[in-house]
């Protein structure tokens, strides 16, 4: 089964629903039914995507994709985040280059072409560091986004090592203050967005991990 196969029956999300405040609109010959089970399908067919084709997502898509993350829950109200949206080439080569000088083993791997697992672009996520719930609503905000890109035909995969290497290496840690994040906000992690060339399988989850508590 080809990716697009998979990706088809969750298509109509991004145009049915909004990701907006107000409420979602569903086509007069969709029910309630098929707007559930086109959100399932989303969720059950996405995977985390390691290889991109090398055009970068679409600003308006990524704008849209956006807007879905920031619209997730969030304690208090208080979105207690930051985002940046990085898709300059200069900017993601040049802090490879610097991950290469480190790690020069790299070189020798003809699939690699930069540290985000290759994506084309990429999206940064700081947390305010006064507020302890901030993690989770970052998480959220992640959420939405890999799901709502997924929708769309584009591939993601979240990424912590990237972040470790910018906050550690001094080298790196100029491209980190590019960024600009707020006073108080930490770098928590990095999405990839692309364009996927390669159809991932899923991995078995752990449903003896879940109880119910009577």
């Amino acid at each position: 089964m080809k990716l697009k196969d998979l990706i088809l029956p969750a298509f109509v999300l991004p145009v049915l629903l909004s990701c907006g405040g107000g409420q979602a609109s569903v086509a007069p010959d969709a029910g309630p039914a098929d707007a559930a089970s086109a959100v399932y399908d989303n969720i059950m067919t996405r995977r985390s995507v390691r290889k991109y084709k090398p055009q970068p997502v679409e600003r308006a898509k990524m704008d849209t994709i956006i807007e879905c993350g920031i619209n997730a829950p969030n304690g208090q109200n208080r979105q207690s985040y930051q985002v940046r949206v990085v898709d300059n080439p200069d900017f993601i080569n040049g802090l490879t280059d610097v991950y290469l000088d480190c790690n020069p083993g790299m070189k020798s791997d003809t699939t690699f072409k930069n540290m985000f697992r290759n994506a084309p672009t990429v999206v940064f996520i700081a947390g305010d560091s006064t507020y302890d719930m901030a993690p989770i609503d970052c998480g959220l905000l992640g959420g939405n986004m890999v799901l709502s890109a997924w929708s769309m035909g584009i591939g993601s995969c979240c990424l912590g090592s990237p972040v470790r290497f910018m906050q550690e290496n001094p080298e790196a840690r100029r491209y980190l203050e590019q960024l600009d994040f707020g006073e108080g906000y930490t770098l928590l992690y990095a999405i990839g967005f692309g364009y996927p060339d390669e159809t991932p399988v899923a991995k078995p989850r752990r449903t003896d991990m879940v109880r119910y508590v009577d």
